[in-house]
């Protein structure tokens, strides 16, 4: 049996709905932990402004909220999608609230921590808007800090697509 891709987690929508990440398959995403309540908040906008200048080329977003930093994502899943949409516009994927840390880290995200750790070697998530790019066949390639602005990652996107 081969090792597991990020291709091989189920997650849920923000509709609540079961889907895998196999649905993404020869596309370039970056994955990010978000919130609504959050000084990195406004990343949403230049998430979505990747999402619409790459979605065409192969190029996609995956939000997933998270509530284990300072009870920075207070609402729940309808709120959040609302949130997102009113206040930045959001048309790319959002997924169900996931723990990134902790005994209840969501699979995928023990994956890709343990794939792409940070600084000195360390796994864990260190706040909201932590970001992952993984390449068309599912390789993580980098992981961002949440300081860093989804504008100074559209250089790292264009050279996978």
């Amino acid at each position: 049996m081969s090792a597991p891709t990020v291709y091989d987690f189920n997650v849920l929508t923000i509709h609540n709905e079961k889907a895998t990440l196999a649905s993404y398959k020869a596309k370039v995403i970056l994955v990010v932990n978000t919130a609504s309540g959050c000084g990195f908040t406004p990343q949403f906008e230049g998430l979505e402004k990747l999402y619409k200048t790459y979605g065409s080329r192969g190029f996609v977003v995956l939000g997933f909220p998270c509530d284990q930093f300072a009870g920075q994502e207070p609402l729940n899943e309808a709120g959040i999608e609302n949130f997102c949409r009113i206040n930045y516009g959001v048309t790319f994927p959002m997924f169900s609230k996931i723990n990134v840390n902790g005994a209840n880290t969501h699979p995928l995200y023990r994956y890709l921590k343990k794939q792409a750790p940070g600084i000195l070697g360390s796994e864990a998530i260190k706040w909201n808007f932590t970001k992952f790019l993984i390449d068309k066949n599912g390789k993580i390639v980098e992981r961002y800090a949440p300081s860093t602005t989804p504008e100074a990652i559209a250089t790292d996107i264009e050279k996978l697509l």
